[in-house]
């Protein structure tokens, strides 16, 4: 954005009052196309339509009959070449009345694990969007988001006006350069946190606390670096750009490992859960413009403000299980 803004200003010699909302149709253009193509050319789901999607569960448990995976016997529904007597069938039916039929062969053995039941998406309800929307495990999520990419949002919005301000002789167009490798640093930041969040899952043995504890870690140390950038609001460049490298890593890392978690909760409404957390970040961006409109050009007071709300919400949230007690499914 800052070279757009310069061409505009060298080579089509428009004033900055002008040049700087013209520069803004590049990324209109960019988001609309991006969507555009995303309508067309993208599948409804993963794992195609999503008219389709209990198929999808159907060819993988299909998979798992023919490599001879063990069927748990409180799962299974017996056909006729099982030897099994009616009365034991209907009875094993009954034991297991969330269970479905997947068939897959006339006489053959079908069956469904209840954990797979569960996390096929289903057509949500009012009452079932507003019983996610309350569950302290998705409430854990939203907070945790509302910090991470709520803070990330709002920083990046006045990164390259605190830099000018700190630095004068950096000018506007290289203050805005090192802002803008706050963001690129999401180019590595997200995704090791959700790595880092799935290695960690699979070394605990598929233990869902050590990915929550993950995210909170990341989430307490992003609280401390915003609140060394605004405590120190350093006029040192080398310094400064250092604290907010270390920022944009826990930072970036944690919207990462936050959504590492996610399919875990509430599988059947995995949609739901995704689509919240995501809000409650770009309320959380908003909660923080205005935290910096009310103390203007105090820039550091600002984000140590929010490093101090990263920190108190995440340790007010961590005690929370990660999934539902008795949920069936997301493991």
């Amino acid at each position: 954005m800052p070279a757009i803004f310069d061409h505009f200003v060298g080579h089509y010699k428009l004033s900055p009052h002008d040049a700087w909302r013209r520069a803004f149709f590049v990324p209109f253009a960019i988001i609309v196309g991006t969507a555009i193509l995303m309508v067309v050319l993208c599948p409804d789901t993963p794992v195609g339509k999503w008219s389709e999607r209990h198929e999808a569960v159907e060819a993988n448990l299909r998979v798992i009959h023919e490599q001879g995976r063990h069927v748990p016997q409180s799962s299974v529904v017996y056909g006729e070449s099982t030897g099994a007597s009616p009365a034991d069938s209907t009875e094993k039916v009954d034991k297991l009345a969330i269970t479905k039929d997947v068939e897959f062969g006339k006489g053959e053995v079908t069956e469904i694990d209840a954990e797979y039941a569960h996390e096929v998406i289903e057509k949500p309800s009012a009452k079932e969007i507003f019983k996610v929307f309350i569950s302290p495990q998705t409430v854990a999520l939203m907070a945790c988001y509302f910090n991470s990419f709520g803070s990330e949002l709002a920083i990046n919005s006045v990164l390259g006006a605190y830099y000018l301000k700190n630095f004068p002789k950096l000018g506007q167009t290289s203050s805005g350069r090192w802002a803008a490798m706050f963001g690129l640093l999401n180019v590595y930041g997200r995704p090791l946190g959700g790595i880092i969040s799935d290695i960690i899952y699979k070394y605990t043995k598929g233990n869902l606390w050590a990915k929550k504890i993950w995210i909170h870690f990341l989430g307490v140390t992003m609280g401390v670096f915003m609140l060394a950038i605004g405590l120190a609001n350093s006029h040192n460049q080398h310094t400064m750009i250092g604290l907010v490298a270390g920022l944009a890593f826990f930072m970036d890392a944690s919207n990462g490992a936050n959504f590492a978690l996610v399919p875990h909760v509430h599988p059947q409404a995995n949609g739901i859960v995704s689509g919240f957390v995501g809000a409650v970040g770009n309320f959380g961006g908003v909660i923080g413009a205005i935290i910096f409109r009310y103390n203007v050009t105090n820039y550091g007071k600002s984000i140590w403000i929010l490093g101090v709300i990263a920190i108190v919400m995440n340790l007010s949230v961590a005690w929370i299980r990660p999934i539902p007690k008795g949920q069936i499914g997301g493991r």
